[in-house]
């Protein structure tokens, strides 16, 4: 019954509109699970360091909601600072979770991400991200990967459809303090992969927590240093996500 409610919704949403999302400074590791009857607001924040010696930023504040016990929705306003501009409002973004598998029920927990963007410039058309989200657990630690489909609809310029990537380790030392690193990269088109030297590849060290701020009320964190590897990535991203949850 779950897979066949999950198919007509996910058929219903791509029926609502086809596109894709650029990832920037801000961007975080999904993971597949769903609790039901959750809800958060979720801070998002981003600084890069690019090879030319400019910077930009990226923020966002969403608030989610866990619609069932496999489906988290989650909307967002998002903004940017471009170099050489002033920081202004980039797109609302609709997230979608879905749960496909029960958590431990298999060696590997799955998830999908449908991902539906509207940026502020209409040129770029409608936005969409979706893919597969995988996670796996190994006694105190936690594995996270996923691969990620972008495109573009309805736009006035050309977008390739872009293949991505994101992945996760940690280590839970205890539930307040946790460490491990994080990975972002993006291949070029999904069926025609761009030279090395133009892909993005960045990595680097994470810390993870989370603390109780009242019976039913927690704040969880995670925040990460990653340095790029190729000409086509930024030199180094800060990013940090603090979520209240309720």
């Amino acid at each position: 019954m779950r897979s066949k409610q999950l198919a007509g919704l996910v058929l219903a949403l791509f029926g609502v509109v086809s596109t894709a999302a650029h990832a920037g400074p801000a961007e975080y590791v999904y993971t597949p699970t769903v609790e039901e009857g959750e809800k958060e607001i979720d801070f998002k924040s981003g600084f890069q360091k690019n090879r030319d010696g400019s910077s930009q930023t990226a923020t966002s504040l969403g608030f989610g909601y866990g619609v069932n016990s496999w489906w988290f929705s989650e909307l967002y306003a998002k903004y940017q600072r471009a170099p050489g501009e002033a920081s202004a409002f980039d797109a609302w973004e609709w997230e979608n979770k879905f749960q496909l598998t029960e958590t431990g029920q298999y060696a590997v927990d799955v998830g999908f991400l449908l991902e539906i963007e509207r940026p502020q410039d209409r040129g770029e058309g409608y936005e969409l991200t979706y893919g597969p989200l995988f996670q796996k657990e190994w006694g105190n630690v936690q594995g996270n990967f996923n691969l990620l489909w972008q495109k573009h609809v309805r736009a006035t310029e050309t977008f390739d459809t872009e293949l991505k990537y994101q992945g996760q380790l940690k280590y839970r030392a205890s539930e307040h303090l946790e460490w491990g690193a994080q990975a972002f990269g993006t291949l070029g088109q999904w069926d025609k992969w761009a030279p090395r030297s133009e892909q993005e590849h960045k990595w680097g060290p994470a810390l993870f927590g989370k603390f109780r701020v009242g019976s039913h009320e927690f704040v969880k964190w995670n925040a990460a240093l990653l340095h790029g590897f190729t000409d086509g990535t930024a030199n180094n991203t800060l990013r940090l996500q603090a979520e209240y949850e309720f």
